[in-house]
């Protein structure tokens, strides 16, 4: 019997695969447990309905990413923070810290996991930061940190 599976099988396949199984094991253990349903005409198409949807949305996500990433990645983000005379800051800038600021100067919504500081900057200067953003678009932008007067 042809099914389709509705979520990860060990030792069958993964979802939204269509494979072939016995009829016995179809019957008494795939379906019952929602785990597959029946490869019909009508749940096929329902099926390719789907993976082209999620192809949609995916593509729509990684649009929207690489316009945020040009947005980013065009001019030296400005950050004026409280440092001591000799260049060290009080306290640190982290990945939160950075996203939240890159919120607020371009209106858009900068999650703090899109943001990798390897460690947190703790000196005056400009750092070249890693941005992953949705959709595995990845870039570098570039942060200028300053004293506040």
């Amino acid at each position: 019997m042809k099914v389709i599976l509705l979520k990860d099988v060990k030792n069958i396949g993964k979802k939204g695969e269509i494979k072939e199984v016995s009829d016995g094991y179809a019957r008494n253990f795939l379906i019952p447990r929602r785990l597959a349903v029946k490869a019909t005409e009508g749940n096929i198409k329902h099926l390719l309905d789907e993976k082209k949807q999620e192809k949609e949305k995916e593509e729509r996500i990684r649009k929207r990413s690489e316009e945020i990433l040009n947005k980013l990645s065009k001019k030296v983000w400005e950050i004026r923070v409280k440092a001591g005379s000799a260049g060290k800051l009080f306290g640190s800038l982290t990945s939160s810290s950075i996203a939240e600021m890159l919120s607020k100067a371009t209106g858009e919504e900068i999650d703090k996991r899109w943001v990798k500081v390897k460690k947190p900057i703790k000196e005056i200067g400009t750092y070249e930061i890693d941005v992953k953003l949705p959709g595995g678009v990845k870039g570098k932008i570039k942060v200028k940190i300053e004293r506040e007067e």
